[in-house]
């Protein structure tokens, strides 16, 4: 056992085993530089960089296991089972790998649009898109990742080129079996594309007003005033109907109603909502009117219109007008006498 043979037997596997401990140890502590450098000029970027360092660090040591492996004498049978493993270890940490940076470019495009705030209709379009696509790439890179692993064994193969035989059979009797899932991937596949909603858009489901939290292939969150959260299936934006207030812009108009006496000065209430409107931090100067939408026997129908550049400031400001006028119009009833009108007199109004 001594001379060339014991060399390479033991001496030749071992300086391998060594070199490639070493290599690992030198990778790994620059991909642990590389990252620090790159977090320290992104600081508090948010773009998760460290998530590649674990599907990095397999890799690593499955390159090293496979020098290791090529120089080792070892049995046929057992060199083919350490040959297989490493095949599959690939596999899993190749699409390990493609998850993690999959993940990583969606911060950093999300990253790109962060400026740009909620008002930004275009970027809502972007971070909509990149969420999608990346969930798409994830479902392809997992399929094919069980396929690449099942097809390293040979059993499996031939069971393939088996059912390749019978393909239209068996295409037939999937196609039946996963129609539903097939049309509901299919379905985010086309919100992802058209994009009749978006990330953050404000929507009516179910009459009830909320904002996209999150979009999936197979549902949507939608995220209430009360922090309750309405999951909706995704083929539901394709069937049916619904109110999307943000779909172009995020400005809007609302109304508030009022039901006052024939005897109310309309022009004083419409001259008092300018003048309270304008006080108002949340109006974005676009519209404020009063105007009579209808009458009845005993009152009449006036509707205060006003603008702000969002949802949530259009309910604020409507609240806050609400309020306003609702204490106008009892100022005005406290001060005219009650018989000026009979019935209809000036003190008996409604707001909604």
């Amino acid at each position: 056992m001594y001379g060339p043979y014991a060399f390479e037997l033991w001496m030749m596997p071992a300086i391998v085993a060594v070199i490639a401990f070493l290599l690992y140890l030198v990778a790994n502590s620059l991909l642990k530089r590389f990252i620090k450098r790159i977090r320290s000029t992104l600081r508090d970027s948010g773009v998760p960089f460290p998530i590649l360092l674990l599907p990095l660090r397999l890799l690593f040591l499955l390159i090293g296991m496979a020098g290791v492996v090529h120089y080792v004498r070892m049995p046929a049978d057992v060199k083919e089972l350490a040959i297989h493993s490493l095949s599959i270890g690939s596999v899993v940490g190749i699409s390990w790998l493609l998850l993690r940076v999959f993940e990583v470019v969606e911060a950093v495009i999300q990253l790109r649009y962060k400026d740009a705030g909620k008002c930004n209709i275009e970027a809502r379009r972007v971070a909509t898109n990149v969420s999608l696509i990346r969930k798409i790439l994830n479902v392809l890179v997992i399929i094919l990742a069980v396929s690449g692993v099942l097809m390293t064994f040979d059993t499996v193969r031939q069971i393939g080129l088996s059912i390749l035989a019978s393909a239209g059979l068996a295409g037939i009797v999937m196609g039946f079996a996963a129609q539903r899932s097939l049309q509901t991937l299919i379905a985010g596949i086309q919100i992802a594309i058209t994009q009749p909603v978006r990330l953050d858009d404000v929507v009516v489901v179910e009459n009830e007003t909320g904002r996209v939290e999150e979009i999936t292939l197979t549902y949507v969150v939608v995220r209430l005033w009360d922090q309750r959260r309405i999951i909706v299936p995704i083929t539901w934006f394709i069937d049916k109907p619904f109110q999307n207030w943000t779909r172009s812009s995020l400005e809007l108009t609302g109304a508030v109603m009022l039901h006052v006496g024939y005897a109310m000065p309309i022009e004083e209430i419409r001259a008092e909502l300018e003048r309270v409107v304008a006080s108002s931090p949340l109006w974005d100067k676009r519209v404020v009117r009063l105007e009579v939408t209808n009458t009845a026997e005993a009152s009449v129908e006036l509707r205060a219109l006003v603008s702000a550049a969002n949802s949530s400031d259009l309910w604020t400001l409507r609240c806050f007008v609400r309020e306003k006028l609702i204490g106008f119009l009892r100022l005005i009833a406290t001060e005219s006498p009650a018989d000026d009108a009979g019935d209809s007199g000036p003190d008996e109004f409604s707001v909604h």
